[in-house]
């Protein structure tokens, strides 16, 4: 078993983003890797009828799980106790239980909350990630493929229902913020109750604990200077407000890329 988890900590010079190619070339592969994925995703999406795509999400879901308990695994075994800052609830965590839900889910109007949230929110903190990898890369090499695998997947299969599967409407993009504000008062919840029990560590589910901060940019700044609840309405716009920038983005992708014609009125 030691040599098992020594195997899976297996060490590599930790990758950065946009520099040499000998510093970046791991963010560089991923970033063509998720690109290639899209283009596949997006021809089987178009397709796809609804149990076709029930069971890509779910698999998809399925392998997200597993990578995500071998980084519980593995960070546990760095630090040789469990680390409660990396508890699998933070808003990019939660594509892969939804994912699961998607896939075994039978009735057509959750289904449409579901697919909502992942073409929009999803969509967004996959790309951004991508992207921006920020301080997602470590030393482990097995980490830095699982958060690359996970929110590579996030953006592909986000971006690829976005443009074949999503209902260019307000009132669909509505369900999924509405799928938003449930898992934010979800995170609510849980960081009050873990707050109860006196731990001495961090748990800080979507950084909206009050006892740790946010390190989000933007809301850092601004969580200090307001009221906690108003920190709250903050960034369920905030987040609401960027998601709705990517259902614009699907909404022109659509009618330029695919000439699929819509009038203003259509979005409502």
């Amino acid at each position: 078993m030691k040599f098992l988890l020594d195997l899976l900590n297996s060490d590599m010079m930790r990758p950065e983003a946009y520099q040499s190619f000998s510093k970046s070339w791991f963010h560089y592969l991923s970033l063509i890797i998720t690109l290639l994925v899209i283009i596949m995703l997006t021809r089987k999406f178009k397709v796809a009828d609804d149990k076709k795509l029930k069971s890509i999400l779910l698999v998809f879901g399925i392998v997200m799980i597993i990578l995500e308990i071998y980084k519980q695994i593995i960070l546990t075994y760095q630090a040789n106790a469990y680390q409660w800052y990396a508890f699998p609830f933070q808003f990019c965590s939660t594509p892969m239980y939804l994912f699961i839900i998607y896939g075994l889910n039978k009735n057509h109007k959750v289904d449409q909350y579901l697919l909502s949230f992942l073409a929009t929110y999803s969509t967004f903190a996959g790309i951004a990630v991508m992207l921006y990898p920020a301080d997602v890369f470590i030393e482990t090499i097995g980490i830095n493929i699982q958060t690359m695998v996970h929110h590579g997947l996030m953006a592909a299969v986000g971006f690829s229902l976005l443009i074949t599967k999503f209902k260019l409407s307000i009132k669909y993009f509505l369900k999924g913020s509405a799928v938003f504000a449930i898992l934010m008062t979800l995170a609510m919840i849980m960081n009050i109750i873990f707050n109860m029990q006196g731990i001495d560590a961090t748990f800080n589910m979507f950084y909206i604990n009050e006892r740790f901060g946010s390190h989000l940019p933007i809301l850092m700044v601004i969580e200090p200077l307001v009221p906690h609840l108003a920190f709250l309405a903050i960034y369920l716009f905030g987040f609401s407000f960027v998601a709705s920038i990517i259902f614009m983005i699907g909404y022109l992708f659509r009618s330029i890329i695919y000439k699929e014609k819509y009038k203003l009125i259509d979005l409502f």
